[in-house]
């Protein structure tokens, strides 16, 4: 499918995506066993080369997408086939991050373009480790938690009202507003990370947040689009472009990881 002049909302959708799939990694998992009793993700303590997800994000009736994820932790990149609802139709996005770039372009065009924008990425091997066995104990800040074991997944429920949340494109102007943040977390049964959920509820809007681990271990390579289907595009028109996405609308803790306390082993 050719780019269309649709593209540029497509575009943050993807950026959005890419913000937020970054955000659930982290905290990471999803508890539904779906009634398989072995557990297929094991890492026999070993930290992850690579992950397979499926990340979904929800505002209720209003919108919704889902992305498939792959991580690759020892080159410290990432890709995501994001598809989110138009009007009439469903739209697939390919996005990269690959050498401190982001691309996005059609998933349909074999020929491109892509258009790339400049975007530090953090180091992924952290990552890996927390995804390995998080340190649950060190989760704090909390006041209600709630575990349930079924089978070999253990799912904790992590719980709490007035909390500061805002728009995923939130900037340092944007007061925020106080809502509640339901938050959980399975292992499977060497306390791997399998998924996660995270549910934002604010004053007129919710946000659901859900990234399940399909695979660790298997093949993924990344690359960059080739030069000749690159299209620069300046961080300012992707400002603009943030303030008209669909997905402006999507919730998060204002400060996830200081809520949390979470801390990598």
């Amino acid at each position: 499918m050719a780019l269309s002049k649709r593209f540029p909302t497509i575009l943050l959708a993807v950026v959005a995506s890419a913000l937020t799939v970054t955000g659930v990694v982290l905290a990471a998992t999803d508890p539904n066993p779906g009634g398989v009793a072995k557990d297929t993700l094991t890492l026999n303590g070993y930290p992850p080369h690579s992950a397979s997800l499926l990340v979904m994000v929800s505002t209720g009736q209003a919108y919704s997408l889902s992305a498939n994820v792959n991580v690759n932790f020892s080159t410290d990149s990432a890709q995501a086939i994001v598809h989110f609802p138009m009007v009439f139709s469903v739209a697939s996005v390919d996005l990269r991050w690959v050498n401190d770039h982001l691309y996005a372009g059609s998933a349909e065009a074999t020929s491109g373009p892509y258009l790339s924008v400049p975007l530090k990425q953090p180091a992924l091997f952290g990552i890996a480790l927390e995804m390995t066995k998080p340190d649950i104990a060190l989760i704090t800040g909390f006041p209600r938690e709630t575990i349930t074991r079924n089978g070999y997944i253990t799912t904790y429920d992590f719980q709490r009202d007035n909390v500061a949340i805002t728009t995923i494109f939130g900037g340092a102007g944007q007061q925020a507003s106080i809502g509640s943040v339901d938050w959980q977390i399975s292992v499977g049964s060497e306390g791997q990370v399998i998924g996660s959920t995270l549910h934002v509820k604010g004053p007129h809007a919710a946000t659901t947040i859900t990234a399940t681990v399909l695979a660790y271990n298997n093949k993924v390579r990344i690359s960059a689009p080739v030069s000749g289907q690159i299209q620069p595009v300046a961080n300012s028109i992707i400002r603009r472009l943030l303030d008209s996405a669909p997905l402006r609308a999507v919730l998060i803790p204002q400060n996830l990881t200081s809520l949390g306390q979470l801390h990598l082993n």
